[in-house]
């Protein structure tokens, strides 16, 4: 059985990006977990993509494998490309590199240096002029996209753009009340098709032409699709690509949590 995947920086201008990355004096330690490492991005970074998505920070499963917007958010985020027609040429950024502790302060947002590194990842997307449209997960995302906008090759660029909602707000946002939950997530579904709406004629080279359908007003099992194996660095179990809940910050305090991803193999996988 063959396994596709993704073979990571081995082309510039990202093999001199992901060895010139900001650390702790650009990501303040006590708003970042520094201590864990960058995570820089997931999808095409052959020239091939035509979908450019802006994240936010990685949680705990993006830290253990490497790459941005996978769990949960991750199925939401790629059953969103399916109804563009999208099923692989993509790529996914963060806003941060670096996992998010606490509140990030308005002056580490607007670090120049944290700004001017994430400027190069996006400019290098945009280079070859085939992204078509970016779409924005959240508010860090979207003012992460308006800065690099005001530059003067952000200017120059006319592509398709959509500010959404963040795949996993509602979870969020309801502090486990089921029926905060449910109108939380009407909302966002809501805005995805609204948004989705606004980009469609943007998407001039789909991979699988697709009629769109807009959201309805809860997740059904088409709205998340699993994220496909050629995303993921080689070698990787399939049970950390098929499920969730496999790592869990765990501990007594916030420090020991901080400290500590806790991986357990779901039930099933060994017997």
């Amino acid at each position: 059985m063959s396994h596709p995947f993704d073979p990571g920086y081995v082309a510039e201008p990202f093999l001199t990006l992901c060895s010139e990355y900001p650390g702790a004096d650009v990501y303040p330690p006590d708003q970042f977990r520094t201590e864990w490492g960058p995570i820089f991005h997931r999808g095409r970074l052959d020239g091939s993509a035509r979908i450019l998505v802006i994240g936010q920070d990685p949680a705990q499963h993006e830290t253990v494998i490497r790459r941005s917007l996978v769990g949960e958010a991750g199925r939401r985020a790629q059953g969103l490309l399916r109804k563009l027609g999208m099923t692989r040429s993509y790529v996914f950024i963060n806003t941060y590199l670096y996992s998010v502790y606490g509140s990030v302060k308005a002056r580490t947002r607007k670090d120049l240096r944290l700004v001017d590194y994430r400027n190069r990842w996006i400019h290098a997307l945009l280079a070859g002029g085939r992204i078509e449209v970016v779409l924005a997960f959240g508010r860090v995302a979207d003012e992460a996209w308006r800065f690099w906008k005001a530059t003067p090759a952000g200017e120059s660029i006319d592509v398709g753009y959509a500010a959404l909602t963040h795949p996993t707000q509602p979870e969020s946002a309801s502090n486990g009340d089921k029926v905060k939950l449910a109108e939380a997530t009407s909302a966002l579904l809501r805005n995805w098709s609204k948004a989705l709406q606004a980009v469609v004629p943007r998407v001039r080279h789909p991979d699988v032409p697709t009629p769109f359908v807009a959201y309805g007003d809860a997740w059904v099992d088409d709205d998340r699709i699993g994220i496909p194996e050629f995303d993921f660095p080689a070698g990787l179990p399939a049970w950390m690509r098929e499920q969730d809940g496999w790592a869990r910050r765990v501990g007594p305090d916030d420090l020991a949590k901080r400290r500590n991803i806790t991986i357990r193999i779901p039930k099933g996988v060994v017997t």
